[in-house]
């Protein structure tokens, strides 16, 4: 099957091309052919499967084929993050480069000069609007937004939007849409709250499931079990044990992403850092000079883990462990892209080891532990199912690190870093 198979427009398939797509993925195959039939769907599809042209291609098609009102919004596309609405901008624009479908961004952090652009389009009509919740609630609160002539609702990456506490904007902008349209809910799990906003929104849905919450099998997973104060001198050893092209570093706090890049610019590495401290236009820049490999070392928030898309990290490290396994597989899929190959390390600090057990129930794996280096001091045990306050000191672990590991639970007494594919330094 290739993409002329769907019947699509001359003009999309130009775009297609150009945009470099080849073979339909899974969730494309399945989901194309409904919406273009103009049935709702609820889609398990995580980050990477495709599902951002899943939906995008037949809703540009229908622009370029159906009659509709260019005075009003006719796509409403919901998203949680405004780096995902940028990613998914960029990508409306590649595909639709050889059209006239007219669409817009609507996320916070911009100027002035961004809410004028906003509202002109808000107001005036466009074919499709990429949208944050919370941002788009604001403009529907004014009351200049033209959405009585909406024809497709989409909702992307669902259950991060719940996580985020958007539920009651949600809600609040889909009281403000007409009853009759086409609606889209993708989301990377199911959990009984986007069931119930499903039943609530969707009209004799097709499910399509692709998401596996499995990570992918090209990815070289370890992870090694620390205290908390041996995180930072980890990660510093981490990156000048192996070399690799590109590493993104996740944080689950905005603390530990400024400790964490300061202490890494000491050493002389180029790094960059993205949180919610920083403007708009400071992320965007920072995101550029990764993506051009400009920047060699990228340490970021969770506001990263889903929505990204660049293709040549090398490495990605859990500075903690992921709230849980749905989050690890999204975070440690940002590598082994576009069929390279990645490497994914994670830190455990004794607090986290249920977490972490959690997650490697959820994905059928025994991550094989590493060994930490003597120089950083003893290390916790990896004993999960035992309640801890500081977490139990491995004996002799100066000589060797006692946890067990996925190949057969033998103690590993190397001090070589397992697991990883060698790339390019980083460089200051």
């Amino acid at each position: 099957m290739d993409f002329h198979s769907f019947g699509f427009h001359e003009s999309l398939l130009e775009g297609i091309e150009t945009a470099g797509y080849k073979t339909p993925t899974p969730v494309q195959s399945q989901v194309i052919p409904a919406i273009l039939e103009g049935k709702d769907i609820i889609a398990s599809a995580q980050t990477g499967t495709g599902k951002t042209a899943a939906f995008l291609l037949p809703l540009l098609h229908k622009f370029l084929t159906e009659p509709h009102d260019h005075h009003t919004i006719n796509a409403l596309i919901i998203v949680p993050t405004r780096e995902l609405a940028i990613q998914i901008e960029q990508n409306l624009e590649g595909l639709s480069y050889y059209t006239n479908v007219s669409s817009i961004a609507v996320y916070g952090g911009g100027d002035g000069n961004a809410f004028i652009q906003e509202k002109k389009a808000l107001s005036m009509g466009a074919d499709i609007v990429i949208c944050t919740p919370g941002k788009m609630m604001s403009h529907l609160k004014m009351g200049y937004v033209k959405l009585d002539g909406l024809k497709y609702l989409v909702l992307d990456e669902a259950d991060r939007m719940l996580d985020m506490g958007f539920y009651d904007d949600i809600r609040f902008i889909i009281n403000h849409l007409p009853k009759q349209k086409q609606n889209l809910l993708f989301s990377a799990t199911m959990p009984p709250r986007i069931r119930q906003l499903a039943k609530e929104i969707l009209h004799n849905p097709i499910e399509v499931n692709i998401s596996v919450s499995k990570p992918n099998e090209k990815i070289v997973q370890e992870a090694f079990v620390v205290y908390d104060a041996q995180k930072i001198p980890l990660v510093l050893h981490l990156l000048q044990a192996r070399t690799f092209q590109s590493v993104l570093i996740f944080c689950s706090s905005k603390m530990s992403v400024k400790q964490l890049t300061r202490e890494i610019k000491r050493r002389g590495v180029h790094a960059g850092e993205i949180h919610s401290d920083l403007e708009q236009e400071q992320r965007e820049e920072v995101l550029s000079q990764f993506r051009s490999n400009r920047l060699p070392v990228l340490i970021a928030t969770d506001i990263l883990s889903r929505g990204i898309d660049i293709d040549n990290i090398g490495l990605v490290i859990n500075f903690d462990v992921p709230h849980d396994g749905e989050d690890y597989v999204h975070r440690i899929g940002r590598t082994a892209r576009a069929a390279a190959d990645g490497t994914a390390y994670t830190l455990i600090a004794p607090h986290e080891q249920r977490k972490f057990a959690s997650i490697e129930k959820l994905i059928g794996k025994e991550i094989p532990k590493g060994i930490v280096p003597a120089a950083l001091g003893e290390t916790p045990l990896y004993q999960p199912l035992v309640r801890t306050q500081g977490g139990n000191r491995g004996r002799n672990s100066r000589s060797f690190h006692s946890n067990k590991s996925s190949t057969g639970g033998r103690p590993q007494r190397s001090g070589r870093l397992q697991g990883g594919k060698e790339g390019h330094t980083p460089k200051s």
